[in-house]
């Protein structure tokens, strides 16, 4: 029987690891960033990356990759437990500048 529980649990949590792995939307992640008062620089470094590329997740140019993505994820996680008010799509925040169709 403990056999089986085991195999029952690795689809289980490939499972789970792949809803954890879920982004928000582009502009709800920088609703949260900017909700915590910090910069897309501040973000690169804590997640290891250029600041470019935290410009870019944020206007949905392209997706963060492993392993800077589950650092980026957790660290948006975070700021929505913190900030859940700027979580929400609609939370009246600023957009990027593409997004309101101006440019």
């Amino acid at each position: 029987m403990r056999g089986w529980a085991m195999t029952d649990a690795d689809p289980l949590q490939r499972v789970n690891a792949l809803l954890d792995d879920v982004l928000p939307p582009p502009h709800v992640r920088q609703q949260l960033r900017l909700a915590a008062g910090l910069t897309q620089l501040e973000v690169a470094e804590a997640v290891g990356v250029q600041r470019l590329a935290i410009a870019r997740w944020e206007l949905g140019q392209v997706q963060p990759r492993r392993p800077h993505r589950a650092v980026y994820i957790h660290l948006l996680k975070k700021l929505a437990e913190r900030f859940p008010h700027a979580a929400q799509p609609d939370a009246g925040m600023p957009t990027p500048v593409s997004e309101r169709g101006s440019g």
